[in-house]
Order: structure tokens, then C-alpha cells, then sequence
């Protein structure tokens, strides 16, 4: 019988394939396995997430993780149809039913077959850290891999001990992970694991966590930002843009570019009736300190509203649909509602695109986001 030691962890275990959910639930792990020596190459594999954004704005917190820790990370392949064909049939069973126990079972003999090729001899999952899912049910679908895929073991482990299911929610903070509010697939949300959508002031404080988290990446994500946006504007003889506050994507080289090239750049001010009005920009010089320290054009007034062919609007957050979150005061909106635009555009860093904002009736969505073309 193998020796074991802290966590049932097999004594000859230096290496392994950890299956992956989400970063949330592998922060804890990933660290305690790190200081008992073991190296985990991270798994993520999981089609049954949905929508597609969801699935993606989880799997880019996961790589990021991994990249902050040093850790290889694998991407499992995402296709949620072959996932709905395994799981066909048990669509209306509850959760921890009989859909839960096969949608374990498809992920991890996906992730014992990953090992055996990259020849690990352990594999182990995230999937035990949540307090939503059934031990017995993973430790189960464990056994099924083992004996379908041979020449590899599943680590069945609690997680939820040892005091990480507290360290979890203080990483969760610490690092300001995008914190899903359903287990993932579309059969959970619909029957009311989700909670709903978070609010928007939840969603405010967690994009400016966010944001003091990856505060020294903020520059070489605006930079990415801007060469993203620079073909999309290639056309374009009017940009209605922004001079961004410190935490927004940093566009001023670009707003320089613009005039420089002979384009007419406009930026907005505040008005003293809670309204914007735009201005003629030329450079830095033609900046003054306007309404909350935002630094605002000076130049000739702006008014041609049908001539400016794309405008760039910054926001706290945006998802998939356009939707946008502001910073609560209804500026751009107001604007937007009064003066309809030819196209707009979404300016965001990566973790700003979520799966969901909450939009109210007047609030006005984008046509297309920095990271996604125009909608259908």
C-alpha cells in the first residue's frame, strides 16, 4: 500500500494534471500543492460551460493564473454540442442528478486520457473544491476514468478541508478573480443555482478590484487595446474618443496618431446640466481639469453629430451583447440616447468583458466591443 501523507497525497506524486473548473476554485489547490512539492500541470477542460463567453472569460482567468504561478497550462477543447450529445436525455434532472455524475465522468476521462499522453501517472480535479457538487459523485466519476483510460490514478481528494475552502474566498479577493455565479452549464442556471446576474454596484467594486490587481499589466494592455483598435479605425475621418482617467485603457498615443494622420479627433465635456457636449481636440495643450478631475477639451465646439463615423466609449465593464457598464452617473448614455452615432465602440481591458452586465431600459449598448466585431 502506498505511503501517504497531508491530503492522502501518494508519496511517490511530484507531478500531475490537475483538472481545472475555474481559477477561483484552483487557487487554494494550486498553492497547497505547490509547498507539498508537487508541480501541476493545469487542465481546462470544460464544455459544459455556457455561453460561450462565460466559458471564455473563465478559461482566460485560469491561464492568467497559471502564467502568474509559472505553471504549464493546457486549453481542452471547447465544444458544447458534443457535450449536450453526452449528456442527452438528462437535461431536466436536478442537480447533483444523474446529469452532474455524467458531465464529471465526460471531463475527467478527458483529463486521465490528457495524462496518460503527457505521461503523468496522476490526475486530480478542482471539482471537489465546490461546495455545489457531490464528492461521491466526482470520487466516482474518478474510478470510471481510471478504469477506462488504465495507466493512470485519480487523486479523489476533499478540498474543502485543511482550511482551503477559506484560503479560497481570500485569494478570491486577493487576486479579483472573475467569480461565477452558476456552476456552468445552461441546465444549473436555468434551474436557479445562479443567484442571478450580480448588480451593478457588486460588479462596479469587482472591476475596481479588478483593476488594482493587474495594475502593473494596465499599460502593456492598453498598448495591446490600441493596435487592436488602429484597423478598425482605418476608415474613419471623425473619432469621437476619450482622454482616459488612470485605471482606463491608455489611448492618448493613439488620439496623437489620429491627428497626426489629418483625422479630426472630438472629446467629450461635462456640462453644468449633467449633459456632455463635444470639443474639437488637437493636442495635450487644449486640456483643462473639468468635472471630477477628468481632464477635458477646450478646443472649438463639436456639433456635427452625423459626421463622426466611430466612437470610442470606455466603461467599468461590457459583455458579449454590447452591454455596457458606466461608472454610475449616466453621461454617455444620456449623450448617446440624445445623439444617436453611426457606430461605437466598446473600449475595455480583457477582464472587463463578462459574461453578463445588468442594463436598465435607457442604458445604450455597443455595436461592437475592442475584442468582438460587429454584432450580427
Amino acid at each position: 500500500m502506498k505511503q501517504k501523507s497531508a491530503f492522502g497525497k501518494p508519496a511517490d506524486c511530484s507531478e500531475l494534471l490537475l483538472h481545472a473548473c475555474c481559477a477561483p476554485c484552483s487557487s487554494a489547490i494550486v498553492e497547497w500543492l505547490v509547498a507539498h512539492d508537487v508541480r501541476p500541470t493545469i487542465f481546462y477542460y470544460n464544455p459544459n460551460i455556457w455561453p460561450r463567453e462565460e466559458y471564455d472569460i473563465r478559461k482566460e482567468e485560469s491561464k492568467r493564473h497559471a502564467e502568474r504561478l509559472g505553471l504549464r497550462w493546457i486549453d481542452g477543447d471547447y465544444d458544447h454540442e458534443a457535450w449536450l450529445q453526452g449528456v442527452c436525455g438528462l437535461e431536466n434532472e436536478p442537480e447533483r442528478g444523474r446529469r452532474c455524475q455524467q458531465c464529471f465522468t465526460l471531463r475527467l476521462v478527458a483529463a486521465a486520457r490528457e495524462a496518460r499522453r503527457l505521461g503523468l501517472r496522476y490526475f486530480a480535479t478542482t471539482l471537489a473544491s465546490s461546495r455545489w457538487k457531490s464528492l461521491e459523485q466526482i470520487a466516482n466519476a474518478g474510478r470510471i476514468a481510471e478504469e477506462t483510460v488504465g495507466d493512470v490514478t485519480f487523486w479523489a481528494q476533499n478540498w474543502r478541508k485543511g482550511g482551503l475552502q477559506e484560503r479560497r474566498n481570500q485569494l478570491l479577493k486577493e487576486y479579483a478573480f472573475y467569480n461565477q455565479q452558476y456552476c456552468g452549464c445552461e441546465f444549473s442556471a436555468r434551474q436557479g443555482q445562479t443567484g442571478g446576474a450580480p448588480t451593478k454596484a457588486a460588479l462596479r467594486r469587482q472591476m475596481r478590484a479588478a483593476k488594482q490587481c493587474h495594475e502593473s499589466q494596465l499599460a502593456s494592455m492598453s498598448q495591446t487595446v490600441c493596435e487592436l483598435l488602429v484597423p478598425r479605425l482605418s476608415d474613419a475621418r471623425v473619432v469621437m474618443a476619450y482622454w482616459p482617467l488612470p485605471d482606463e485603457v491608455d489611448i492618448r498615443q493613439l488620439l496623437d496618431r489620429l491627428v497626426a494622420a489629418g483625422r479630426q479627433v472630438v472629446l467629450p465635456r461635462v456640462t453644468g446640466d449633467d449633459t456632455m457636449e463635444l470639443r474639437c481636440y488637437t493636442s495635450s495643450a487644449d486640456l483643462r481639469e473639468g468635472a471630477f478631475h477628468i481632464q477635458e477639451p477646450t478646443g472649438v465646439l463639436f456639433e456635427d453629430y452625423d459626421a463622426v463615423d466611430v466612437a470610442l466609449i470606455p466603461g467599468m465593464a461590457f459583455d458579449a451583447a454590447g452591454r455596457r457598464l458606466g461608472r454610475g452617473r449616466g453621461y454617455y448614455d444620456r449623450f448617446l440616447a440624445q445623439h444617436p452615432l453611426r457606430r461605437t465602440i466598446g473600449v475595455c481591458f480583457p477582464f472587463q468583458q463578462v459574461a453578463q452586465v445588468p442594463a436598465d431600459s435607457h442604458d445604450i449598448a455597443m455595436d461592437e466591443l475592442v475584442y468582438k466585431e460587429k454584432k450580427d
